[in-house]
């Protein structure tokens, strides 16, 4: 036979396989559309897994980075300890001082102490909410102030640390804390560790920030923080949750953390990567859990496109078994097989990358509401990229197992 002739043979039986395919899936629409959504759900699935994923990572460090500073300086973890006032046990110790020293230094420009506790909040003192307190300096260009003016003076309550100096009364909030308690530039909140020191102390809004809230991802007042330790009774051993430092420009960060730590023994620096590494080992079973879902995805995909694979041959057997009876080689038949999954696997992958933009959206905007932080479901172009192209192999895979059907299959048995 000529080279064409076998061309011309090997092309009408490739459209006869294919026309059978066809043929076979729009016979049973059910079966089809029911095989197309399993694949398309085992798609998103990856592909807004992969997404939170890469949303957590690409959202911190954009956090870190928006900042300002180069290293963070703490004493451990922030542990919540029940039963005290603020319900944080803060673990930097004689924070102004600490953050003075490391001031003082050549390579450093700034280091700003920082503390956060839990603050009850009131508008009348009666009616009260608890809310995160963040003690931090406010008059800087890295904090931003929608509404309003930064704080108006320096933390002049410290005084040198006997914390004799006026209390400004200053505060910052949030859009959430404006919402909330329906106040705005000029209106005054009543602020402390307790609800007894909260009626003693009221604040002013000088302005509306969203730095601090968007940091922590929950509403936020912020004061000085001098004013903080005073409404929640650390004035005694001038307690901060870390320091902040900016580094000069033409310095190592790396460099300059490894001299403060032998400096300050007892103390971690770390850059800002190293502090959301460390950030994100803290919710190590998180992600495990969330990378055991990644698998448990695709092998549930395979599984469920595998299983209809054999279940699409195994409803075909009387007309797979007559054209087999007929002479048509086994080769043909898994060739059948092999175009529905092919079919299959590429509308249910395009159906899950399509699916996934409106998915990831609605997921970000139900996160956003939970925890505070926006943008923490994001889908590169090269994860959709991905979602649809593992689809593909998957539908393989069921045709696998189906073609091992096909080749075991008896013309006698499947005619019965």
């Amino acid at each position: 036979m000529s080279h064409r002739g076998l061309l011309r043979t090997t092309l009408t039986r490739v459209r006869g396989v294919v026309g059978i395919a066809l043929a076979q899936l729009r016979h049973d629409r059910t079966r089809t559309v029911l095989a197309v959504l399993g694949i398309t759900l085992a798609v998103l699935a990856m592909t807004l897994l992969g997404g939170v994923g890469i949303g957590v990572t690409e959202t911190g460090e954009e956090k870190f980075d928006a900042s300002g500073r180069d290293l963070w300086v703490t004493g451990g973890p922030v542990r919540l300890a029940p039963g005290t006032v603020g319900g944080f046990e803060n673990t930097v110790l004689d924070a102004h001082q600490l953050s003075a020293a490391i001031a003082s230094r050549e390579d450093v420009n700034t280091a700003a102490p920082m503390a956060f506790q839990t603050v009850y909040v009131s508008t009348d003192g009666e009616s009260w909410e608890t809310v995160v307190g963040a003690g931090a300096p406010a008059r800087g260009g890295s904090v931003q102030v929608t509404n309003g003016t930064h704080f108006q003076q320096g933390d002049v309550h410290y005084a040198g640390g006997n914390y004799s100096g006026p209390m400004t009364h200053e505060v910052l909030i949030d859009e959430r804390i404006a919402s909330l308690f329906n106040v705005s530039v000029g209106d005054s909140l009543y602020i402390g560790g307790t609800i007894a020191d909260a009626r003693r102390h009221e604040f002013t809004v000088v302005g509306v920030s969203p730095t601090f809230s968007r940091f922590l991802g929950t509403p936020t007042v912020t004061l000085h923080l001098s004013e903080l330790q005073e409404v929640t009774g650390t004035t005694a051993t001038d307690r901060a949750s870390l320091i902040t430092v900016d580094v000069a420009d033409g310095v190592d960060s790396a460099t300059v953390a490894t001299q403060i730590e032998r400096d300050h023994p007892g103390y971690d620096v770390r850059t800002n990567r190293e502090q959301l590494e460390a950030t994100v080992e803290r919710q190590a079973v998180i992600l495990a859990s969330g990378g055991s879902l990644v698998v448990l995805a695709v092998l549930a995909g395979i599984a469920l496109t595998a299983n209809l694979m054999v279940s699409v041959v195994y409803q075909q057997r009387r007309e797979l078994a007559a054209l087999k009876a007929l002479g048509s080689r086994t080769s043909t038949l898994v060739g059948v097989v092999v175009v529905q999954a092919l079919c299959l696997g590429v509308l249910g992958g395009a159906l899950g990358v399509a699916a996934t933009i409106p998915a990831a959206t609605l997921l970000d905007a139900v996160a956003a509401s939970l925890v505070g932080f926006e943008n923490v479901v994001r889908t590169p172009q090269w994860v959709l990229g991905a979602g649809f192209a593992i689809a593909v192999p998957i539908s393989l895979a069921g045709a696998a197992v189906a073609g091992w059907q096909v080749s075991k299959l008896s013309p006698v048995d499947g005619m019965r």
